[in-house]
């Protein structure tokens, strides 16, 4: 019967929790009386006017973010065409442009319907184009290249609705 008293005593520890295990509400601490300290109200609709004047009127496509750490890289690009995943933009924020590495990118044929080649091609395969890598400022995440006219090409960023 020694077992059943030790399991009595066992029962009892665990229905009334000592100090370091009684829980508080988060609602009895909050004085709700006083105003939040770091709360603004109008702070949506003093950031979409910033973005609004960033743009000077123009609309975009998306807006850009960094995939490894969030930050805003571009309010105001154009989606491409055939590659929906892709985004191109002149200008640019948080960005930042690989020195002295280049890279080459040779274009390939038009293929026809059929997988056989096309007499006609999309681009000039003779022409070279030379584009720069393109990093995040923050945490130097490559996101894209800049081309030798200084268009942005992005296709590892975070499209979100602008």
């Amino acid at each position: 019967m020694e077992g059943d008293g030790k399991r009595e005593r066992m029962d009892m520890d665990m229905d009334s929790p000592t100090n370091s295990q009684q829980t508080v509400s988060d609602d009895d601490e909050i004085d709700y009386s006083v105003k939040p300290e770091f709360y603004d109200s109008g702070a949506d609709d003093k950031d979409e006017l910033w973005v609004q004047k960033q743009r000077k009127g123009h609309g975009s496509d998306a807006i850009l973010s960094c995939p490894a750490c969030f930050t805003t890289l571009c309010l105001q690009c154009q989606r491409h065409e055939k590659y929906v995943t892709q985004y191109r933009a002149v200008f640019v924020v948080n960005c930042k442009i690989g020195s002295g590495q280049v890279e080459q990118i040779t274009p390939t044929p038009k293929r026809g319907k059929r997988g056989r080649e096309s007499n006609e091609s999309e681009v000039n395969p003779s022409s070279d184009e030379i584009f720069k890598p393109v990093f995040c400022a923050v945490c130097s995440t490559h996101v894209g290249v800049i081309d030798e006219d200084e268009v942005y090409h992005f296709f590892n960023v975070l499209p979100s609705e602008s």
